[in-house]
């Protein structure tokens, strides 16, 4: 879907849709039928691994291909290995035709690469990046039951309410009826206090 996605003006939403329903297709076909994907995870899981890529594409410009440990680095090299390489090159062939760029290229410098610290090999390693997607889907899922519990806690509110205004209609009817009603009893005017 190349195409359809590098079209100036597209509706990526509807592209990703498009996608999800192909992969849950692909997926139900292999026996998962529990399993339907969602938009919003395809394009997610495609930035993140599009980034990882990016990462990985660097890091063999400066240390080479054996330095590469991640599965999908071969086969999204494959895919996106000249076209990424391609649009390096445009960037830098304007950025070279740039004062700024005949200027950076002129200079002749060492890169100051980070020394490894004592610290930092003491932290804990981080999570991998497969793991993002993961720790996304539990926070909407959090997100939602949150929700939840909020929508619960209004519904009584309003349900509170709505009683509290029937028990005072029903006091205000009532009222209105014994002020209507002619008494049946009448007291004696010496019980009243006297106006002396």
């Amino acid at each position: 879907m190349d195409q359809e996605f590098d079209q100036p003006v597209c509706k990526k939403k509807k592209l990703w849709e498009t996608v999800a329903e192909r992969v849950t297709a692909k997926l139900r076909a292999e026996g998962y039928h529990d399993v339907a994907v969602k938009a919003f995870e395809c394009d997610l899981k495609w930035r993140n691994m599009l980034a990882t890529y990016r990462k990985n594409a660097e890091r063999v410009k400066r240390l080479g291909v054996q330095s590469v440990h991640w599965e999908f680095f071969k086969t999204m090299h494959d895919v996106l290995g000249r076209s990424y390489e391609e649009i390096e090159a445009q960037r830098k062939a304007k950025l070279n035709s740039t004062k700024v760029g005949k200027a950076i290229a002129s200079k002749r410098y060492t890169p100051i690469l980070p020394t490894p610290s004592l610290t930092a090999t003491a932290l804990p390693p981080a999570r991998p990046p497969q793991d993002v997607l993961q720790l996304y889907l539990e926070l909407q899922e959090r997100k939602l039951k949150m929700w939840a519990q909020q929508k619960a806690l209004e519904e009584r509110k309003i349900d509170a309410i709505n009683n509290l205004a029937n028990a005072i209609s029903s006091l205000a009817q009532g009222n209105t009826v014994q002020m209507f009603k002619e008494p049946t009893v009448s007291e004696p005017p010496s019980s009243l206090p006297s106006q002396h």
